[in-house]
């Protein structure tokens, strides 16, 4: 016990001093190196989960401001967290590495014009039927690194980078024009976490009326009767659970008018309702796009419908959507995946280490699910989320990014909402239903995130319980646990200071309290990293379905003469110019193609045994156990993707829905469902 204390002792630090490359020491700080004069995170005004100390000098003009750090500066991170050098499982962090410290500025050199767009979509497919020649490299051999985008040419001294056509594009090259695969990527996309039900009207916000205009949506009843006009009522849709909604109204429209001072961007606050179909598919009815009151003018409110009575109708409608698709692709960067999986789960490690000990039966259980986390967390630190960097050079709202991932994490973010059938339930999802399979019913049947995640779930908790139940005998046994209460209270108290007083926080005081916590960890850091992360080559490689950004408003905003003629003489080329710049998408092409990326020896949930759970028979007995439901979801999970029915994940031209496939090969394959967030 004396080794065990004096060991976590020292894993503490003192919380002075700089840390030193080789340091095991687990510390808190607020996100103060993002640099360029950004907003500290975390406190009062920007509320943030805490990151692990590096003890690094902050800015000397002032404290409330960040400082960057070079991609070239070697930043600490503790021993422990680092890649192994003789594992392969180096290769993703390596690769990112290399993307962003050598591929990136070259992109820059070659696109000299940042708002260069593409002239035509011939261009856009240009990039992978003959790719951008690149210049000689005298010290940096990026074909060692990034295989499958650079090619060597003909000409011994050039390289070409080209990109893989992705497998939604290679199934139906028009997949990202139409209305029925914008609906079912909600569903089946690579960020079907944020679709929720109606269940009021009319659709209201909450934002001041008098800063934002007012609060009232312009979907009316009116509006969607016409569209579902043979179906049913407003009344019957709402009651029978049939409309459901892309929210990005309230939680966007802050960042408009701040945004809109920005060079080469614009953006709205969205709304975008869905009809379910009796053959459980959704329909888009309406898109609503606001400004609030600006330069002294009004606030401005416009409602689009798929109308196909005029070409003009059609492509307003095409310019709307693809100004949702850009707050859907942001949403899905900065929440979805970077707060609610990496950024939320760092403070989960930092008290791991810091309060239970390398023994600890709980540690053993998380262990795994921790790996590398910190590193890649490190890095995107240093080139993704930091200013200027490539979160805030291509997605929306660009150099606010961070300010309202804050902002959404003060808002919204709940530990009891982050396990798979409560976020179901609290988005309307689902209702609680003991007699279902997993205990909750879905509203919408055919969802195949939920459908498939279920069975992730499922098998964790079933794992988590087995394992617990051998080490906590009773209740009592949980609520005794020094190092485990300790922990969890750092969680609360320092990992998430910010919302340590809310009072949705669960506490650890039976052996289902325990499992319930662990599940949803395992399951954050598995199941929905892999959901989120493993399809974003599939879905946002052809950058015209998952737009970064928008540059240009509405052509009907206030448009002047030459901006409305150009809109209707030549609407391609102004749905080009609203769309990324060429930096933009090729950057982004670049950086989604890595991160979707299985290492050579990933290590996928389910698969090689810890040796701590090998130690103990009946611990051995229930991984097996769980080893062998990934191999039976598997092939779950095919028959459902070969059964005809299933419209939302088969049908001509569908591409299936594989992201919660246990298991994968190597490199870009939008399957397998790693133990941890290892990139």
């Amino acid at each position: 016990k004396k080794l065990r204390t004096d060991e976590l002792v020292v894993l503490r630090g003192s919380g002075q001093g700089e840390r030193k490359k080789g340091d095991r020491i687990y510390d808190y700080d607020v996100y103060n190196d993002l640099g360029n004069a950004r907003p500290v995170l975390g406190g009062k005004e920007n509320p943030y989960p805490r990151r692990c100390r590096t003890g690094r000098p902050r800015s000397s003009k002032s404290s409330e401001y960040s400082m960057a750090i070079p991609l070239t500066i070697d930043l600490h991170m503790p021993r422990d967290e680092e890649f192994s050098e003789i594992k392969t499982a180096q290769f993703g962090v390596k690769t990112l590495y290399s993307a962003l410290h050598a591929l990136v500025p070259t992109l820059e050199t070659i696109l000299i014009d940042p708002k260069l767009g593409f002239p035509h979509f011939t261009a856009v497919n240009n990039l992978f039927d003959q790719g951008l020649n690149l210049p000689p490299y005298s010290q940096t051999n990026l074909v060692s690194f990034l295989p499958t985008l650079i090619r060597n040419s003909a000409e011994a001294s050039n390289d070409v980078l080209q990109f893989e056509v992705p497998p939604t594009m290679d199934r139906n090259s028009f997949f990202w024009f139409t209305d029925e695969e914008f609906a079912r990527q909600t569903l089946a996309g690579v960020n079907p976490c944020t679709i929720q039900l109606i269940k009021e009207w009319p659709i209201m916000g909450t934002l001041d009326p008098a800063v934002y205009g007012p609060q009232e949506s312009g979907i009316t009843k009116e509006l969607i009767e016409k569209e579902i006009r043979g179906y049913t009522t407003l009344e019957d849709a709402i009651q029978q659970k049939k409309l459901f909604m892309l929210d990005y109204h309230d939680v966007l429209l802050p960042f408009v008018g701040k945004t809109r001072e920005l060079d080469n961007t614009t953006l709205y606050g969205s709304r975008t309702v869905f009809y379910l179909c009796p053959a459980g598919t959704l329909r888009p009815l309406a898109i609503e796009l606001t400004r609030p009151p600006l330069d002294g003018k009004p606030q401005w409110k416009k409602v689009y419908v798929p109308n196909y009575s005029s070409a003009t109708d059609v492509w307003l409608w095409r310019f709307a959507k693809a100004h949702v698709l850009s707050h859907d692709s942001a949403y899905h960067q900065l929440i979805s995946h970077w707060l609610r999986t990496h950024c939320c789960t760092e403070p989960y490690i930092i008290a791991a280490k810091r309060q239970l000990s390398a023994m600890h039966p709980v540690h053993r259980l998380l262990l795994p699910h921790f790996r590398y986390t910190m590193e890649i967390n490190a890095l995107a630190r240093q080139a993704l989320i930091n200013a200027g960097g490539v979160i805030e050079s291509t997605f929306a709202p660009l150099k606010y990014c961070m300010q309202a991932s804050s902002a959404i994490y003060g808002q919204s973010w709940r530990f009891d909402k982050e396990g798979l059938p409560h976020d179901l339930i609290n988005r309307g999802l689902a209702v609680e239903d003991p007699s279902a399979p997993h205990g909750v019913k879905l509203t919408i049947e055919d969802y195949p995130y939920a459908n498939d995640g279920l069975l992730i779930w499922d098998s964790i908790k079933t794992w988590v319980t087995d394992y617990v139940n051998q080490y906590y005998p009773d209740s009592q046994s949980v609520s005794s646990d020094a190092e485990l209460q300790a922990w969890w209270s750092e969680v609360r108290n320092q990992g998430h200071e910010d919302k340590k007083d809310e009072p949705w926080w669960p506490t650890i005081s039976t052996q289902q309290d325990l499992v319930e916590v662990c599940t949803t960890i395992i399951w954050v850091v598995s199941g929905h990293h892999a959901a989120v992360n493993f399809g974003q080559y599939a879905f946002g490689g052809y950058f015209p379905n998952q737009p970064t950004t928008a540059r240009v408003k509405m052509p009907d905003e206030d448009p002047t003469e030459d901006e409305w003629k150009l809109f209707i003489e030549k609407p391609e080329q102004a749905l080009l110019a609203t769309l990324p710049s060429q930096i933009q998408a090729t950057t982004v092409m670049t950086v989604l193609d890595v991160l979707s990326a299985h290492a050579p020896d990933e290590e996928y949930l389910g698969g090689p045994i810890e040796p701590a759970w090998r130690d103990d028979p009946n611990v051995k007995a229930a991984f097996e156990k769980f080893n062998g439901r990934q191999k039976e979801i598997e092939g779950e999970i095919d028959a459902r993707n070969a059964d005809s029915s299933r419209k939302n994940r088969s049908g001509a031209g569908v591409y299936p829905y594989e992201l919660l496939k246990p298991f994968s090969e190597s490199g870009v394959t939008g399957k397998g469902v790693p133990y941890s967030i290892s990139i």
